[in-house]
């Protein structure tokens, strides 16, 4: 088992108000047998683009790579995907709540180790870390064939579609009201104005992500095409013109509503005009009139829970 106490060290005694919690020892990071010297100091090495400063002892910034922010995040990762956790980093309080975590860790032989807030600041690149930082593998982006969209649409899947979505913040709101509401899944275009679960996205999600499966298409078009071959409602998101309301089979008395795909648009000009025109049918939320739009997670919300949720 790894070790990375100092030669003579004892692990911290355990609190008696969390019995069995295993706590993770502070110092340097070593291997047993290793000499007690001072440690090197950081080589100075720039950040990557979305990574934190140089320095940080979360190692450069890699593609198949994500930091999880937050206890309830980490926690979820860990309930679902022990494995993929590569590295684990939290302060003296957060260490307390997670002895599970760290037991699992040292018998890997993975790296685990209590740290300074502002360490953590290093580690995430943000200050809103929550007190924890996992790094872990990064799950694969797949594409859906035609017989997975059969599938989904036979099972009678609610599906969330995603335009565009730029901002990485609304893409993790989305993402938690999805898992909140029971949705599986979500689809984001393989596009560059699309933001893609990153970092920031996973810290805002809570844990929703752990629930959700994504998927990119190369062609949002075809692929609502594809959903409207197989079934579906394809319900577009529009500001105006559209209307609240059942859609095909969802009449009073009807027990057979076909499955919903629900379209988001851009936060900016929404809804793309060709995916627009793929759609089955337009809702819009009605409101004062005032401000023109709500913010797109805000939306997402309410229209999940008015098309899927109260079914």
């Amino acid at each position: 088992m790894a070790s990375f106490s100092r030669p003579g060290s004892r692990l911290p005694p355990r609190r008696p108000d969390t019995p069995g919690e295993f706590v993770a020892p502070t110092g340097a990071l070593r291997r047993r047998g290793e000499a007690d010297v001072p440690p090197a100091p950081p080589a100075a090495v720039a950040p990557a683009a979305g990574e934190g400063p140089a320095g940080s002892r979360s190692g450069p910034a890699r593609h198949d790579e994500l930091k999880l922010c937050g206890l309830a995040a980490v926690r979820a990762r860990f309930a679902r995907e022990p494995g993929s956790i590569k590295r684990l980093f939290f302060d003296q309080e957060t260490g307390q709540r997670i002895g599970i975590i760290c037991k699992v860790l040292a018998r890997e032989k993975k790296v685990y180790r209590q740290v300074e807030p502002a360490e953590l600041e290093k580690i995430s690149g943000s200050l809103h870390h929550g007190g924890i930082v996992a790094v872990v593998y990064a799950p694969p982006l797949r594409s859906p064939t035609p017989e997975d969209v059969r599938a989904w649409a036979k099972r009678g899947d609610p599906l969330l579609v995603l335009d565009r979505i730029g901002n990485a913040h609304n893409l993790g709101a989305v993402a938690r009201t999805a898992a909140f509401l029971g949705l599986p899944r979500l689809v984001i275009p393989d596009d560059a104005a699309a933001a893609r679960p990153s970092d920031a996205a996973y810290r805002v999600a809570e844990g929703g992500f752990e629930h959700l499966e994504v998927w990119r298409v190369p062609s949002l078009v075809a692929f609502v095409r594809d959903l409207a071959a197989a079934g579906y409602d394809v319900v577009g998101a529009a500001t105006r013109g559209g209307r609240l309301g059942t859609g095909p089979g969802g009449r009073r008395g009807e027990t057979a509503a076909p499955p919903v795909a629900l379209v988001l648009g851009n936060e900016e000009q929404g809804l793309a005009p060709d995916v627009t025109a793929a759609c089955t049918r337009l809702v819009t939320i009605p409101g004062s009139g005032k401000v023109e739009s709500l913010n797109v997670s805000v939306a997402a919300a309410l229209l999940m829970w008015e098309l899927q949720a109260k079914r």
